[in-house]
């Protein structure tokens, strides 16, 4: 059957087939009239017309047409440009260490014609990402290296020695995770080292020194130490443990924490035993009564050889530092000789320490470490045996909430056995004849 027939049969298929002619005699039509209007355009218009339309139209195509970006290239040598301290170029060691676990298009490694020392990075962008480039890519670089670094490396903890430092490695492993302390105080801790760290360009525009102090007190045993090891583990700083007994005065004071670095925690334990336990107020009306009973009423004690019995500004008993020694690095003139220092103060007894020192600005968080309370316990006995609930959980709840007992005196019970069965029915034991003892 030829089209015809079968369009004659389907009417649908007639009128496709119609409409398929006009079409082709559309198309036909319109090609004919293209062919003959290209003919009349070579016939009537001169050639030189014609080569200055189609340059007109080509240039008005390239205008149209987006330029290819601009581009930049920053080429980084492996050697500084101090030819007389051959050292590796800081950057160039930077971006090498980055880009060693990552693929980055912008980024390309240039070796040196047979010299290793002549290799170089270049890194090449659109003009328009100049200062996302420079301004943002660059810090953020060194920013991600140094806080790998900082992972990866030994921390130390150093004692004095006279004007010096010596430095150990620091092992212990406490972390903000084992710790058996309230777990809303311990966010609240971790919050605020967080904020610490990002705010430099905040310290620096209210013109404080970018530093932060704590002031940990509590019983002994509730883990003071331990929390300064927790913070020594998270923010990466080394520790540096002064001992005050060891300073012969406060020059010699000065030039240790002058040579304390950035990124470090300085430690004061004991604070209270360090100075004199009474407040300066109580000082001066000591001093002032000595002098009445001595006949000297202007105070003064320069004519007689013996000590009054405290000195104004808490001077240490053995008399070789003061007090305010100690707080004009804290807060005064010599605190702007680091940055990014955290000052840790630890105490047994608040209530003996001089007002100066708990003067708001001084220290800026106070931390009570209390008794072992139950997050505190659950904390440890997940750190010892790995479990987080057991039959004898109620009852030792129970008993915590009726004695105080401290963490280090919980962990000791803990100790005494690797059966958990065994170390908690002496840890309740235990707990059972402190409540009989503090009844009684």
């Amino acid at each position: 059957m030829d089209l015809s027939a079968a369009a004659a049969a389907s009417p649908s298929l007639a009128k496709a087939v119609d409409t398929y002619r006009k079409a082709v005699a559309t198309a036909a039509t319109m090609t004919a009239y293209a062919v003959l209007a290209r003919g009349m355009v070579r016939e009537l218009v001169p050639y030189d017309l014609r080569e200055a339309v189609s340059w007109a139209a080509s240039l008005v195509r390239a205008r149209l047409k987006p330029l290819p970006a601009e581009r930049r290239t920053v080429i980084i040598n492996r050697l500084s440009n101090d030819f007389q301290n051959l050292d590796d170029n800081c950057f160039y060691v930077d971006a090498h260490v980055y880009l060693a676990s990552r693929i980055d298009p912008r980024w390309t490694s240039v070796p040196g014609d047979g010299n290793e020392t002549e290799a170089s990075l270049e890194l090449s962008f659109d003009v328009e990402h100049t200062d996302m480039a420079m301004c943002r890519n660059v810090p953020f670089i060194r920013e991600e290296v140094e806080k790998a670094r900082r992972q990866d490396r030994e921390l130390k903890i150093y004692m004095n020695e006279g004007f010096s430092w010596r430095g150990i490695v620091h092992c212990h492993s406490a972390t903000f995770g084992t710790l058996a302390m309230d777990p809303d105080l311990k966010k609240s801790i971790l919050d605020d080292l967080d904020r610490f760290l990002k705010r430099k360009e905040y310290y620096r525009r209210i013109g404080k020194a970018w530093k932060r102090g704590y002031l940990l007190y509590g019983p002994p045993g509730t883990g003071k130490s331990s929390l300064v090891a927790a913070m020594a583990n998270y923010l990466r700083f080394d520790l540096y443990d002064l001992d005050l007994s060891e300073v012969r005065g406060n020059y010699s004071l000065q030039k240790l924490l002058v040579r304390m670095p950035n990124k470090s925690i300085l430690v004061v334990e004991d604070i209270d035993c360090c100075f004199d336990a009474k407040p300066r107020e109580d000082c001066k009306a000591a001093a002032l009564e000595q002098a009445a009973a001595s006949g000297n009423t202007s105070g003064s004690d320069d004519d007689s050889d013996a000590p009054p019995p405290c000195r104004p500004g808490g001077e240490l008993q053995q008399q070789k530092i003061t007090l305010s020694g100690l707080l004009n690095f804290i807060d005064g003139l010599w605190s702007t000789s680091g940055e990014e220092r955290v000052i840790v103060f630890t105490t047994n007894y608040r209530d003996r320490l001089d007002p100066a020192l708990l003067r708001p600005g001084r220290m800026d968080m106070h931390v009570y470490m209390g008794y072992c309370g139950w997050d505190a316990f659950k904390t440890l006995v997940h750190n010892y045996f790995v479990i987080a609930d057991h039959p004898m959980f109620p009852e030792i709840q129970g008993l915590l909430g009726a004695v105080e007992v401290t963490p280090a005196e919980v962990s000791e019970m803990l100790l005494r056995s690797e059966d958990v069965d065994a170390a908690l029915v002496g840890l309740a034991e235990f707990l059972e004849d402190k409540k009989k003892k503090a009844i009684a």
